[in-house]
């Protein structure tokens, strides 16, 4: 029987044909095979099934119910399995950990020889804790069957755990940047041997001021390394990063930068900033509200609202950059199980929350850029679900939601933002009354120049101590009896 193998195609990605090499179309023709087919004359990708990973892989999709990838997996995983470096540019919820985790474990399946001592095969960066374990178990979930080691490299928690782990080598490391640089400089762990790199999250860490950490760590790996970059925005300095240390990247974009998610029911109120308290207790006693998360500008903002909710008998929990490990974690099994409904966090956060069946995201604080509302209300309407997110808006705030609405092309506020001589206008100041002789006072400083420069006269200069030479009770005068 002949055998046609012309074009490959993906169902969302028509021209992927032109970066795959050789070995990965062979690839796909061995599964073609397998599969009965030996004549075809396209080969469309729409199914986990079709993208050729490896059977255990497969096996552990299915277990979890997966067998369609989202628009991003469909177009990175390809190409990460062929080697190439990507430039992924996705909103947060569209599957980017499992784009970037399933090739990986597609490649180290092949492996048989043992990582060495002290060094890892594949090193995924992440820029906050919550995020990095998140990873972590994602791993543990599609890898279940392959036996692979891995190891969470963290701050917040004893270093001793992490030092052991590496000691006989992982096939994947996941970290965060400054306590990996810790490691490294320690000699606890070696780059030299890690042949592919991810930066997941990239523009929050650049956010974060890891920028100098992350090409320090970039520059110790080999320079032939397979390098992964993704982010839900594209500044310029991330950009300039790519262009670094990335070997002529595939750019993947499936949804226009800083853009909401489209299943979000987005919305904001005017509200004053001394009664945003009392309204959001009453938006989280609706019951259309079964899970939430609140987000506030501050660390001491977070814990303060968090003190008044449950003061209202609701049951919250807070989580910010000042929170230990072990405080960070219960507070998120605490959401996660259901014991707790709301949970309060900063922008710190915002892209470390990957739990399911959120309701509602209310943004307590207008976040101070766009970028920061996109990834606020992307804690919900996660795979496909949809959501809602409510900002409450201060007068004062007005100007950071015209930066969103202008942003997003959403209108926000019911009726628009009012003009600026239409807002809520200022209580006049009331001027004290000039006491007698102020005139002279005021002439005498206009005189000199200026209120800062001015020179007192002298019955202002006159200390009131009557004990000083010059006291008020050494002026001569007539005694009180004449005066009367």
């Amino acid at each position: 029987m002949g055998r046609i193998f012309r074009r490959v195609t993906c169902a969302t990605f028509p021209n992927i044909a032109r970066v795959l090499t050789l070995d990965t179309l062979r690839r796909w023709w061995v599964f073609a095979r397998s599969q009965g087919v030996y004549e075809f004359e396209s080969l469309i990708l729409t199914q986990f099934s079709d993208l050729g990973l490896a059977d255990p892989i497969l096996r552990a999709l299915t277990a979890e119910g997966y067998t369609t990838p989202t628009p991003i997996q469909s177009q990175a995983i390809p190409v990460l399995c062929d080697g190439k470096d990507v430039l992924g540019i996705a909103q947060t919820g569209t599957g980017k950990t499992a784009a970037f985790v399933l090739p990986l474990l597609d490649q180290l399946s092949l492996e048989t020889a043992p990582p060495r001592p002290k060094t890892c095969r594949t090193l995924i960066l992440a820029p906050t804790r919550e995020l990095a374990g998140q990873i972590i178990e994602s791993i543990s979930t599609y890898g279940r069957f392959l036996k692979l080691r891995t190891a969470l490299v963290m701050g917040g928690v004893k270093p001793g755990p992490q030092i052991k782990a590496m000691s006989r080598g992982v096939d994947i490391l996941v970290a965060t940047p400054g306590r990996l640089e810790d490691h490294v400089a320690a000699g606890r762990i070696h780059l030299g041997h890690t042949h592919s790199a991810v930066l997941d999250e990239a523009d929050q860490m650049l956010d974060l001021g890891f920028l100098p950490a992350i090409r320090r760590i970039l520059s110790k790996m080999p320079r032939d390394r397979q390098t992964v970059m993704l982010s839900a925005t594209m500044p310029g300095p991330l950009r300039s990063l790519a262009h670094d240390f990335q070997n002529s990247p595939l750019e993947i974009s499936v949804a226009p930068q800083a853009q909401p998610v489209e299943l979000v029911e987005q919305s904001a109120v005017q509200v004053a900033m001394g009664e945003k308290s009392g309204f959001l207790i009453d938006q989280l006693k609706n019951a259309a509200v079964t899970r939430s998360v609140v987000f506030a500008r501050t660390k001491r903002g977070a814990d303060r609202l968090c003190t008044k909710l449950e003061k209202a008998g609701l049951t919250a929990v807070a989580i910010h950059g000042n929170k230990s490990q072990v405080q960070r974690s219960r507070a998120l099994n605490s959401f996660r199980s259901g014991r707790a409904s709301t949970l309060v966090a900063t922008d710190i956060a915002a892209r470390g929350i990957d739990i399911d069946d959120v309701s509602h995201v209310f943004n307590f604080d207008v976040p101070m850029t766009p970028e920061a509302y996109v990834h606020r209300i992307g804690r919900t309407a996660r795979a496909g679900r949809s959501g809602t997110a409510i900002t409450l808006c201060d007068p004062e705030e007005f100007g950071l939601l015209r930066d969103i609405e202008r942003i997003t092309g959403i209108t926000l506020l019911e009726g628009g933002i009012p003009a600026p001589n239409q807002r809520r206008s200022k209580k006049p100041v009331r001027r004290k009354p000039r006491r007698p002789g102020a005139r002279g006072q005021s002439a005498s400083r206009n005189a000199a120049g200026g209120r800062g420069q001015s020179k007192k006269p002298d019955h202002v200069r006159q200390s009131n101590n009557p004990n000083k030479k010059g006291g008020r009770q050494n002026q001569k005068s007539k005694p009180r009896a004449a005066q009367a």
